[in-house]
């Protein structure tokens, strides 16, 4: 082997090695924020049809949290660790809308406010309140049309539904200002999810099961799938409509921004400023 020959392998070797560093690597803040920023901006591209069903979609989807729930609680042994298996349950809904890529509206309080922040001006602020609009009302939509499935026709078992109700009757029946400050944790539960999984690619299934557990486990309040909750209770003719809307679905949806965006996404935003700006 020439001497040349010798110093292009190593210099290929040099470079299989860095490249091999760099696929290890964790990902920095910077880049986190890049790919989540990126995200949203296609996000608020998509047109307003796709919102739509997808919105809808999700809130279907994620009744499965509360069905999952309802599942474990009547048919697991009456034991104080049941409550911390009945809680994997509420995981199933998400899991199936994040890894499903549908529009859930607590993920869009870090993904769409991310572009917001990197370019703050009247217009971008008018298309981040057109989709959480768009998708807000969507998956509560679907979550109402979902809730009145399970109350008023056979599709799940009879046997579920005391423990649906249950559930539901709990989730709601909070005071205003508990239902408010429960959604802060929520809030940023979710959005710590959003910021996680891009570095965890091949374990995004455990990072959502595990935190949306916690969500459950730590008996917080999530806006969409207590819709389902909320939505049960409406249509069983439980729960009338400024109960339903001030007493449950203002406080948590504003506990769930504050915790989403207001903490987590300026905490993120905070990580990475002085180097966007370097980097502009």
């Amino acid at each position: 082997m020439t001497e040349e020959q010798s110093h292009t392998q190593s210099a290929s070797e040099e470079e299989a090695d860095e490249q091999s560093i760099q696929d290890a690597a964790k990902l920095s803040p910077r880049l986190i924020y890049e790919v989540i920023r990126r995200d949203g901006e296609e996000e608020l591209e998509r047109p307003t049809r796709s919102l739509i069903w997808s919105g809808i979609a999700a809130g279907i989807m994620i009744s499965f949290s509360v069905l999952g729930e309802a599942i474990f609680r009547t048919y697991l042994p009456d034991a104080p660790s049941s409550y911390l298996i009945e809680n994997l349950g509420y995981s199933l809904g998400f899991l199936l809308v994040i890894l499903g890529r549908m529009q859930l509206f607590t993920e869009n309080t870090i993904t769409t406010v991310l572009p917001l922040m990197a370019a703050p001006t009247r217009v971008m602020f008018g298309r981040v309140c057109r989709l959480w609009g768009i998708v807000l009302i969507a998956n509560v939509i679907g979550a109402f049309m979902i809730a009145a499935v399970f109350a008023h026709t056979s599709a799940i078992s009879p046997d579920l539904m005391p423990a649906l109700m249950s559930l539901s009757e709990h989730a709601v029946g909070m005071p205003a200002g508990e239902s408010f400050m429960r959604a802060i944790p929520a809030g940023i539960l979710v959005a710590a999810i959003v910021w996680m999984l891009p570095q965890v690619e091949n374990a995004a299934f455990f990072v959502i099961l595990v935190f949306t557990w916690l969500i459950a486990a730590g008996d917080f309040t999530h806006i969409v799938a207590g819709s389902v909750e909320m939505g049960l209770l409406a249509v069983t003719g439980n729960l009338g409509f400024i109960d339903a809307i001030f007493g449950f679905f203002l406080p948590v949806l504003f506990g769930n921004v504050v915790g989403g965006t207001a903490i987590f996404t300026l905490m993120a935003w905070g990580q990475v400023r002085d180097e966007m700006v370097e980097q502009i």
